[in-house]
């Protein structure tokens, strides 16, 4: 009798280690199958264009990884920005600079923080076309994209 209580203790034991084994490895899998960095999305509000507001951003890469100013691209134009103008320039500079062009500098400030890590900079523009200018550089990361298979 006292062989079954142990046998079954056990049994019990090993069934819920198994579980709690499985459930780890289902969270794992679910985090490393997040659209983005977990961590960073946690307690963090997303930034996005002022309502109403229709703020022209040129996106300019000056590193030598392609496709920069296309992922920046996206990414503004998902937080409600609208993206009139992208391209590559150079000399490369190694910290994002968003420019002022408009004499707004709340959007300047909204833009640098979707684009952070990045310095904001006043440089008017009398031809009032754009708004803000995104000077790429090399520290800045794209947030991770999801895989479709």
């Amino acid at each position: 009798m006292e062989q079954r209580q142990v046998r079954r203790g056990l049994a019990m034991t090993g069934a819920l280690i198994a579980l709690v084994v499985l459930g780890a490895a289902g969270v794992m899998m679910r985090v490393r199958h997040a659209p983005g960095p977990v961590l960073a999305v946690i307690g963090r509000e997303e930034v996005h264009a002022p309502t109403g507001a229709r703020i022209r951003v040129q996106v300019l890469n000056t590193t030598k990884t392609r496709g920069l100013a296309r992922r920046a691209t996206q990414l503004l134009r998902d937080r409600g920005f609208d993206v009139v103008e992208i391209g590559s320039v150079s000399p490369t500079v190694d910290t994002t600079v968003v420019l002022d062009l408009s004499g707004h500098p709340a959007w300047a400030t909204a833009v640098a923080e979707v684009m952070a890590p990045a310095r904001t900079r006043a440089r008017r523009d009398s031809s009032r076309y754009l708004d803000v200018t995104v000077l790429v550089g090399s520290t800045w990361r794209p947030p991770a994209q999801p895989l479709y298979p």
